[in-house]
């Protein structure tokens, strides 16, 4: 009786009682999944590739609309400054990044929390902050003007550095990350042998750090490629190809070229992300389980310069956001600079008053809770369901599809596919569900990357046991399971809440009167010359983000002690 028992608790998941109620139950799940996925993600881009080979009356005419796109010279100019700008904003960002990257993980400097946190402040604000900055202290009438010697800041010159702001703690986090992972046994081998730090730096740190610097690269400069908001706001006469698209598909209403243009788009960024995946497995398969975390050793020469660098680069970050925080007080600039909240009066500007906020707000809340329910609920299914292999792979693949996509891409895409008269779901477009629909996917890959990772964390045996007691495994789930993931669960919420806060590439194509939001405001009051209005609801999306951040931090500083203090043991 006591061997029958013991086998019974100890058998695999697939010989369970329950197996096949619980097994049925994760299929419906991974068809459900799959086919949402599939009309969230692979349906709008076939639409989009359709209406790149035909005529505004839907007649097929292969590729005339690449010819003729390739033909004129001022928007084939568009590629050659869209690769400029984005390789020497690469370039830039990968320097400052590398070496704060450097200050934070291989010196004792002092402060090390401090600096990371002031280096995450740009994603809490959407990427026309900077731009809006820049224009106040670079423009024709910004404050140190004089800098610039002559050169205008409307052009590469303000694209370049406000993308290099824009996307400076996302290239940062990936080389730490990277640092991290370098074996600390190389140093320790580097001290015995009296290596040099010269030396130690280009054969044991940088060789240690390649795939990273790769990885960063290659997101960064699709990042920097595609980006819309910067050069909407600073870029003036020069273009490229994101405010390409939207001239293409806003001004002129062709959406045939438009999808040409996004499709121009797309290709990069999906070479990008082939090249990203292959460098992440590389780094993953030099870490293996004997290698130890590096400890740096004091070095008060190196410290001081590097706490110097990292001073200087987190006050320039938040010296970015002061000032458009100090514009948003200003009466009038520059004649008026008394403080006064006037430019908080968004019901009498032009861009949709506080009612886009309040509309960010419910969008980003659905975003997070919606959002955060699926992809947690979507990974589970993936890591859980047994057998089912072709739908299971299916589900892999939409999943990181959406990293490869740009967000104006997507919402272009969104267009063809949603406003289809002959699309049953037709009614979506121009709703709030919609936004709600492109933001999701847009940040989906991020999401289900970090709730997949939590679930791999939990023992298999967990739902083999609830199969063995007869517990139906989605009281399992809600009980055990999704307990044990609370802090990914968070931290996904959390991370789905600011994106859809800030995003402005994914929704501009796909908000309608009754739906516009606090980042498209920023862009609409901008574009009709009230800038520090502008400057004031940017300043209003950071301090949303920033009090959202908080509560996260508190949550799980009081509530996650409680709920995994198991994790100690």
């Amino acid at each position: 009786m006591t061997t029958a028992k013991h086998r019974t608790v100890h058998a695999p998941f697939r010989t369970s009682p329950q197996l096949s109620a619980d097994q049925m139950l994760l299929r419906g799940c991974a068809l459900f999944s799959a086919l949402v996925l599939l009309i969230a993600v692979l349906f709008p881009l076939y639409s989009m590739l359709a209406k790149s080979v035909q005529n505004r009356d839907g007649e097929f005419i292969g590729v005339a609309n690449f010819a003729q796109y390739f033909s004129n010279s001022s928007l084939v100019d568009a590629i050659g400054n869209s690769l400029w700008v984005a390789a020497l904003s690469t370039l830039i960002a990968l320097l400052l990044a590398f070496l704060y990257a450097y200050g934070l993980s291989r010196t004792c400097m002092p402060f090390k929390g401090l600096f990371k946190t002031l280096s995450l402040i740009p994603l809490l604000a959407p990427s026309l902050l900077p731009a809006i900055s820049l224009v106040y202290l670079f423009g024709n009438q910004g404050i140190i003007r004089e800098v610039l010697m002559g050169q205008t800041i409307y052009g590469p010159i303000g694209i370049v550095m406000g993308l290099v702001f824009w996307v400076f703690p996302s290239t940062l986090m990936i080389l730490l990350t990277s640092m991290k992972m370098v074996d600390g046994r190389l140093y320790e081998a580097a001290a015995v042998l009296k290596t040099s730090p010269i030396k130690t730096f280009f054969v044991v740190t940088l060789p240690g750090v390649k795939y990273g610097l790769i990885s960063a690269t290659f997101v960064i400069f699709t990042l920097t490629l595609t980006d819309f908001g910067v050069a909407k706001v600073i870029g003036g006469s020069y273009n490229v190809l994101a405010t390409d698209l939207f001239k293409q598909v806003i001004g002129q209403q062709n959406f045939q070229m438009g999808a040409v243009v996004g499709l121009l788009l797309l290709l990069p960024a999906v070479i990008a992300f082939m090249v990203d995946r292959y460098a992440k497995r590389k780094q993953g398969s030099a870490m293996n389980s004997r290698a130890v975390v590096y400890t740096p050793k004091p070095n008060p020469v190196r410290d001081r310069l590097f706490l110097a660098y990292c001073s200087f680069i987190a006050l320039l970050l938040v010296g970015m956001l002061a000032m458009a925080a100090y514009a948003s007080f200003v009466t009038f600039w520059p004649y008026n600079l008394s403080l006064s909240f006037a430019n908080y009066q968004f019901d009498q500007m032009d861009g949709g008053g506080w009612e886009a906020f309040y509309n960010s707000l419910r969008m980003a809340l659905y975003t997070s809770v919606i959002g955060t329910l699926f992809i947690f609920i979507s990974a589970y299914v993936v890591e859980r369901c047994q057998g089912f292999k072709p739908v299971l792979n299916l589900i892999g693949v939409l999943t990181l599809l959406p990293m490869a996509v740009p967000g104006m891409v997507l919402g272009l895409a969104y267009i063809f596919f949603f406003n289809s008269p002959d699309n049953p779901l037709n009614g979506l477009y121009g709703g709030m569900t919609i936004l709600v629909l492109s933001t999701i996917v847009h940040y989906y890959t991020v999401s289900h990357i970090t709730a997949v990772t939590a679930i791999k964390q939990m023992d298999p045996e967990i739902e083999a046991v609830g199969a063995s007691l007869k517990v139906p495994l989605y009281k399992v789930f809600t009980r055990v399971s999704l307990p044990l993931c609370l802090p990914a669960v968070l931290e996904i919420s959390t991370y789905l809440f600011t994106t859809a806060m800030t995003t402005v590439s994914a929704v501009i194509f796909l908000y309608s009167s009754d739906t516009k939001l606090a980042s498209v405001a920023v862009l609409n009051m901008e574009g009709a010359g009230d800038i520090a209005p502008a400057a004031a609801m940017a300043m209003v999306i950071v301090a949303t983000s920033a009090a959202v951040r908080a509560l996260h931090w508190l949550i799980c500083r009081r509530l996650l002690q409680r709920t995994q203090r198991w994790r100690e043991y």
